[in-house]
């Protein structure tokens, strides 16, 4: 099913029954209406197309799959049925192939995995010509959690998509305006998290409901789909910390205890860790180092609101334009987005 007819299948359910937008948590309202460029006092807020931010996040249409652990390949060589072989790319990220041992496939596209193959048997074939062919995918997931039906990993053949994701994890249920009869609910707004240092924001149901096909965006492989439900509010933790993601907030959190939920400092982080706060409503951005964090009046001082990011850098970039740097895709996708130069 293409985008399109994902977006015609889902506006039924917009217009039968959700009608009511749910309210964004505080801080997370990038839309500054009616201006082009603001300056602030620790520097220029610059304006960034929504379209152009997501469709600079969502991979090339054309962009080729790359083998994953797990994945099921077909190897077959040109007039030498006897080397044709099925195989499982490893934890390890390899296949075993008599002869030429171990050979890493993981991250490399079918030709480039047929040349490697060429490569490792060229000692004792000559002139091998190697196709390679996924048979199974099972590396070419993402993960979607919060509030869905089925929470957890969607695998897919083709390229991963966002509506695609959320349909099959099941869409919660809402009631139309009568309150009668039982509607599926596009979500507000979702988060999509890539790698430890990504997360962006989609205002889904106004994309839907617009038709902008754009709602379905493509995703990558081990891309995390995070939908909060109406009540909750979260800060999202990322970089330099043992699970980067969501982190729900109550008047009580701490900055410590957001980064304790997130499981604590990697290494990378160094022994003097500094800790950023970026307010992507105001487009500015708060250093601390690890220290003050812990200490009890220092942290105190800190009052995190829901939609801030909090980036742990590796160590020896600590300066807060490295974040702004890493953070600059991070836009809100539906409104004019805003990013400070903070120095």
């Amino acid at each position: 099913m293409n985008r399109r007819m994902y977006i015609a299948a889902l506006l039924p359910w917009v217009f039968a029954g959700i009608t009511a937008s749910a309210q964004a948590p505080a801080g997370s309202d990038l839309q500054v209406p009616g201006q082009d460029t603001t300056t602030q006092a620790n520097g220029p807020v610059l304006k960034q197309n929504p379209l152009e931010t997501l469709r600079n996040f969502e991979p090339a249409a054309d962009e080729a799959y790359r083998l994953g652990k797990g994945d099921e390949i077909t190897v077959d060589i040109a007039g030498r049925p006897d080397l044709e072989a099925k195989l499982v790319i490893g934890p390890d990220g390899c296949v075993t192939l008599p002869l030429a041992g171990d050979i890493k496939l993981d991250g490399m596209t079918r030709p480039e995995a047929g040349k490697a193959i060429e490569a490792a048997l060229a000692g004792y074939y000559d002139n091998l010509s190697v196709q390679v062919t996924v048979t199974r995918y099972t590396s070419n997931r993402v993960l979607v959690l919060g509030a869905v039906a089925t929470p957890g990993e969607v695998t897919f053949e083709g390229t991963p998509t966002l509506l695609e994701a959320l349909t099959r994890s099941g869409l919660t249920t809402g009631t139309t305006g009568t309150g009668q009869n039982k509607v599926a609910a596009i979500p507000e707004r979702c988060a999509i998290y890539r790698g430890s240092d990504q997360v962006v924001w989609v205002q889904l149901r106004e994309l839907v409901e617009s038709g902008n096909t754009l709602a379905d965006l493509r995703l990558r492989r081990d891309d995390v789909i995070y939908v909060p439900s109406l009540a909750e509010q979260f800060v999202s933790v990322l970089g330099q910390v043992q699970h980067p993601g969501a982190i729900p907030i109550t008047s009580s959190s701490t900055l410590a205890s957001v980064i304790a939920d997130a499981g604590g400092l990697t290494d990378d982080a160094g022994s003097n860790a500094h800790i950023q706060i970026v307010d992507p409503s105001t487009g500015t951005s708060r250093v601390l180092t690890f220290k003050d964090v812990l200490n009890p009046v220092r942290s105190r001082e800190v009052i995190l609101k829901p939609g801030q990011i909090v980036f742990v850098p590796k160590t020896g970039f600590a300066r807060a334009t490295y974040v702004i740097k890493q953070l600059s895709p991070l836009m809100e996708l539906s409104t004019l987005a805003y990013l400070g130069a903070v120095l």
